[in-house]
């Protein structure tokens, strides 16, 4: 009934365990800290851009969960498009972590990016596509790791867009471009460009 409508597939099936288990459980006291800190983690979207209804800003997944002898590991994907967001998420994370007697190792990811509506190249970008194609461009931001985030982490001033022909299943085996998508990308690029220049 909870899930009904979200995962109509879902089933839960419960068999007897495997012969090849570790000699020795963990202990009732440390199954239960492990079960506290799982369900404690944050889980899903966390908060949603002001500025552009629908993106999301903040999100954590804990996404693999794998033991290995008497040590479980927790990876989760913590994403904001707000360092201090960000920042704050990875901190709670920890402080949740420490209350389990579990300790916390963040990894290098993608820092955030946030998009600047006010942006002199977007503006730029925008007008060139209408002139060049007579409607106007669909203007839109992710909920992903950008190289738009390590760049304006070293130049922090830096005005950017991000923008390209259309592709399909991005870092999958079967990821694809339409080729029809990739000259008029390459014109709008140019244009652009040439528009930038001119316009102090």
């Amino acid at each position: 009934e909870q899930y009904r409508g979200r995962d109509d597939g879902l089933t839960v099936a419960l068999r007897p365990p495997p012969t090849d288990l570790p000699p020795a459980p963990f202990t009732d006291e440390a199954s239960a800290r492990l079960l506290d800190l799982i369900c404690a983690l944050p889980f899903g979207v966390l908060a949603v851009s002001p500025d552009i209804p629908g993106l999301v800003e903040t999100s954590n997944n804990p996404g693999v969960i794998r033991t290995e002898g008497d040590r479980v590991e927790i990876k989760c994907s913590s994403r904001s498009s707000v360092p201090g967001s960000l920042e704050e998420l990875v901190e709670s994370i920890a402080a949740m972590a420490r209350s389990a007697k579990a300790a916390v190792e963040p990894s290098e990811g993608y820092p955030g990016w946030k998009p600047d509506l006010n942006s002199r190249v977007l503006a730029v970008t925008r007008a060139t596509y209408r002139r060049l194609f007579n409607k106007e461009p669909a203007v839109t931001a992710i909920h992903a790791g950008l190289e738009c985030g390590l760049i304006g982490q070293r130049v922090p001033d830096m005005d950017m867009i991000s923008l390209g022909p259309d592709i399909k299943g991005v870092h999958a085996p079967g990821e694809r471009v339409r080729i029809s998508s990739v000259k008029p990308f390459y014109d709008l690029l140019a244009a652009v460009l040439h528009d930038l220049a001119r316009r102090p």
